[in-house]
């Protein structure tokens, strides 16, 4: 399981962290990738200059928000997780001939 987790410290809690975590848990959930990504809370990751932070799978983003987590989201969490099942954006439940 790959593992997400987003700063909560102070400086990115003041600067949205849980509207980005919100987020994300709707993504995942949508995507149904709740079962592959583990979605977690961390404290200072150390970037509190850069806003706020991303720790996935051992890289750090910065400067995410609300207006641009979808972005990152589909950037680097589910064509990551495409890429490793092999389904290039097919989910279970999802029909192969769409």
């Amino acid at each position: 399981m790959k593992t997400l987790a987003v700063c909560v410290g102070s400086s990115c809690h003041l600067l949205g962290s849980y509207a980005v975590i919100k987020r994300l848990q709707q993504l995942l959930a949508e995507h149904r990738l709740n079962g592959e990504v583990e979605l977690k809370a961390s404290f200072c990751l150390g970037q509190c200059q850069a806003g706020v932070t991303v720790c996935y799978e051992g890289t750090l983003y910065t400067a995410l928000t609300e207006e641009n987590i979808d972005a990152f989201f589909y950037q680097h969490v589910l064509a990551g997780a495409d890429e490793e099942s092999g389904r290039k954006g097919k989910r279970d439940g999802d029909h192969l001939d769409d």
